[in-house]
């Protein structure tokens, strides 16, 4: 199995902490190219003096921590702004108190701009209104160069100024936006709308340069803008997202390997993280921010990055599973779809945790997968019948039916393929269902072939014809999941069931072979006497029938229902082949009518009985009334409108068997059976459906 240790954790002893958005307490640096280019720009005296570390308030660490965080700020400040006040006399710095507490109001002259000291002190002590005076005196210094009345020299000494000025102020606003949950509302609201001017302002600058051509902008004066200080935000974000989602998930007794922990726990931070930032950022940060489309971004691009990576590694089947299940099913539904955030997140787009093609790839080695195992497990299953089979075990009792554990096991090891597929995606489900056909298919031409062998070798043991019926009873099982289950193509289905419908009629036929065989001397008796007396005949293979019916209580009533449409079809067959063996010859019509009337009487005796004891074969009702009304009629023409009614109903009557019917009539010439046998040339249409009869007889 995949090690993801590499890829999602953290150093090594980090643990997770509650709450959502709990965002890093350690200082976090975030270049600005700008600055960069700004810097590179001045002189080298100038640029050392800009040098500053982006420090992050410390929050709710000890005041020990606190004090000596400010203390090193305060040496790192010192050489900036010792420009300040050069030849001034220094002021009274604040107390630690006064600089930690809400910031107080400072009087100022109306129609005076703060000076740089000032400016310094109110940014030290977290005063964000300072952010307006500082924007005025940047333009302030923009107008003067444009003026051209000051040297270079002082241009750069006071942008030197004013870019100190806005460092700090940078590490204020981005401060208090790296952790926004804990900033106090109007604070947060203060630094926010300080971004959003910074912003505006970078735009406006832009687009003056634009205008400009790449004209040289006011003499002396290196470009600061655009400063890019929400970037610098995005990227706190996407820092933010990545600490919260690599942290190490806690171990969980539900037995998950550890790429499901991975899983499960970036789900969960990125849902909880982002229903926060709705309920307790949105509606404190200006709209054209996009505060939810920026978080939500920067996790979707964390989580994706590690999940592409992950699917470069050859993955077990249970990963490879889940990776898909994330990817398809759980992530869209109740990460992005959630209840609270399908409504925030419906117009930010964030796309696939994966690229199609890798999904595709991983697909297909699922449906590999998957068929392997099912193949494999349905072959267990199949040979643990199969030593039953040899060990003479008697089958188990359901409902008073011979009852097989394979079919459900079978089922079940189908069942949940299928459902495993539908639970990455309904489109995936219907690929595994084919694919599951072809592995279904495949065991159930094996479970066949094992069957056929059974019953030829193993007719000795005691238990022999109870696991044929048990087997015979699968059938039901395997039949009424596909036909339920899979709403499929008629001639599919007609595939599927094949080697069922097999191993039935096989199992069918050992199940009646022994009454077929008492019954045959009794069917001889018909013609050996000359149908003197077909009635008492009749009656002893009927009770013959009826006295072997109780063995084959163990089935299932629709397949003793097909059983006795078997026994039914085997009765009406037997009776046409006595009637066809050409020894009774009758050349009178009152003889013929005598004749008719023994069939007419027997095929009654034989349908009441068979549709009593469950036969469905009512398609066999007009079998012999019709041979009779055959034998009965003299005319000719009436007797061909009979052939012709009755080929309809039974295609596979052919005229040999007409032949050896008309010859029971001694008194039709040679030319009257021609013309008769003649009106079978004609295609009448058949009634569909048909099932064979007059082909089960072989008239010589």
């Amino acid at each position: 199995m995949l090690s993801m240790a590499t890829l999602f954790h953290g150093p090594p002893g980090q643990q997770p902490e509650p709450g959502a958005l709990d965002f890093p307490r350690s200082p976090q640096k975030l270049p600005s190219a700008s600055e960069a280019e700004s810097e590179a720009s001045m002189s080298e005296a100038s640029s050392e003096d800009l040098v500053l570390p982006l420090e992050v308030a410390p929050g709710r660490e000890s005041d020990k921590a606190a004090k000596k965080e400010k203390k090193k700020k305060s040496r790192g400040l010192a050489s900036v702004f010792s420009v300040f006040t050069k030849g001034r006399k220094k002021k009274p710095q604040p107390s630690s108190a006064e600089a930690e507490g809400e910031p107080e109001p400072r009087p100022q002259l109306a129609d005076r701009l703060p000076t740089v000291e000032e400016l310094k002190a109110d940014l030290e002590r977290g005063r964000l209104e300072a952010a307006g005076p500082l924007l005025a005196l940047e333009r302030e210094l923009q107008a003067a160069a444009a003026a051209g009345g000051a040297s270079a020299e002082e241009l750069v000494r006071r942008q030197s100024k004013v870019e100190a000025l806005y460092l700090l102020l940078r590490d204020q606003v981005l401060g208090l936006l790296r952790r926004p949950l804990e900033a106090p509302p109007e604070r947060l609201r203060q630094a926010l709308a300080v971004l959003a001017e910074q912003e505006r302002e970078d735009r406006a600058a832009e687009a003056a340069a634009a205008a400009a051509a790449g004209g040289p902008g006011p003499a002396s004066l290196a470009p600061t803008r655009p400063r890019r200080w929400l970037q610098a935000w995005r990227r706190g974000v996407a820092q933010a997202a990545e600490e919260r989602m690599s942290r190490r998930p806690a171990a969980d007794a539900e037995g998950r390997s550890e790429a499901e922990r991975v899983f499960v726990h970036m789900g969960r931070t990125m849902r909880e993280d982002l229903e926060a930032v709705v309920e307790r950022l949105k509606p404190l940060f200006p709209p054209e921010l996009g505060v939810v489309a920026a978080y939500a971004e920067s996790y979707h691009e964390y989580f994706a990055a590690q999940l592409e990576a992950v699917a470069q590694f050859e993955l077990c089947p249970r990963d490879t599973y889940m990776l898909l299940v994330w990817v398809q099913n759980l992530y869209p539904k109740d990460v992005i779809n959630s209840p609270k955030l399908a409504g925030e997140l419906q117009g930010v787009g964030l796309g696939s945790l994966l690229p199609p093609k890798q999904i595709r790839l991983l697909e297909a080695t699922f449906f590999s997968n998957e068929a392997a195992s099912m193949r494999e497990l349905m072959a267990r299953a199949l040979d643990l019948e199969l030593k039953c089979w040899d060990q003479d075990a008697a089958p188990q009792k359901l409902d008073g039916h011979c009852h097989s554990e394979l079919a459900i096991d079978i089922i079940q090891i189908i069942s949940q393929g299928q459902a495993k597929a539908e639970e990455i995606t309904p489109d995936v489900g219907a690929q595994m269902k084919r694919v599951l056909q072809v592995e279904l298919a495949a065991v159930l031409r094996s479970y066949q072939r094992a069957f056929d062998d059974f019953l030829e070798s193993s007719k000795h043991l005691g238990n022999y014809r109870a696991n044929v019926i048990a087997n015979i009873n699968n059938c039901l099982s395997f039949r009424t999941f596909m036909e339920q289950k899979w709403q499929t193509a008629q001639d599919l289905l007609s595939h599927l069931l094949n080697p069922l419908n097999e191993l039935k009629s096989r199992g069918f036929d050992t199940l009646l072979q022994g009454l077929f065989g008492d019954l045959k001397p009794l069917f001889k008796k018909l013609s050996q006497t000359r149908w003197a007396a077909p009635a008492q005949t009749l009656e002893q293979i009927i009770c013959a029938v009826r006295e072997r019916l109780p063995e084959f209580e163990e089935l299932h009533d629709c397949f003793r229902e097909e059983l006795m449409e078997v026994i039914h079809l085997h009765l009406v067959k037997e009776y046409i082949i006595r009637l066809s063996k050409r020894r009774l010859v009758l050349r009178t019509p009152e003889q013929q009518q005598q004749l008719a009337g023994h069939i007419l009487a027997n095929a009654e005796l034989i349908q009441n009985f068979c549709t009593e004891n469950g036969s469905p074969a009512t398609w066999l009702h007009r079998a012999l009334p019709t041979l009779a009304e055959i034998i009965r009629l003299q005319d000719p023409s009436a007797i061909k409108i009979e052939v012709a009614t009755y080929a309809t109903w039974y295609p596979d009557f052919s005229k040999g068997h007409l032949s050896a019917i008309l010859a029971i009539k001694g008194n039709l010439s040679s030319s009257e059976v021609k013309s008769i046998r003649s009106i079978l040339d004609i295609n009448t249409g058949a009634h569909e459906p048909s099932k064979p009869l007059f082909s089960l007889i072989n008239v010589g």
